[in-house]
């Protein structure tokens, strides 16, 4: 499975990811968005995006085991992820919501959900768009 995961690049960017390697992805707390993330399964890939003034897909990562209980709250669950590579170039959410392949993705339909999945078809078309 394939998803993507937004995140203020003021709060933690994909700068700072790489640097980490690896991290625990809480803090999620929308219904849907938690409800995409106990889906996530070990060796699924990730899209991470950059919301606020970027809005943009800058990279890539892979879940590493299993979703878990937040062990601050025990009431939302947590996702690891490790880094894998930034984009080529990033594909910003204009040139997503301009594509009509993106019709149907909850980028272009569901701005602040937070957690979503991608099909495989339109993650081969997002990494075409980084390598324009």
């Amino acid at each position: 499975m394939n998803w993507l995961v937004k995140e203020e690049p003021s709060n933690y960017n994909f700068e700072t990811f790489r640097k980490d390697g690896k991290t625990v992805w809480a803090g999620v707390r929308n219904p849907v968005a938690q409800k995409h993330l106990r889906a996530m399964t070990a060796g699924d890939r990730v899209f991470y995006y950059h919301t606020g003034d970027e809005k943009q897909i800058v990279g890539t990562a892979r879940v590493v085991g299993t979703p878990y209980r937040d062990p601050s709250d025990g009431r939302f669950h947590v996702v690891e992820l490790e880094c894998d590579a930034p984009l080529p170039a990033p594909v910003t959410l204009k040139a997503v919501k301009a594509d009509p392949r993106f019709a149907d993705f909850a980028l272009a339909r569901v701005p602040r959900l937070s957690v979503m999945p991608v099909t495989d078809a339109q993650w081969k078309a997002l990494e075409a768009m980084a390598r324009a």
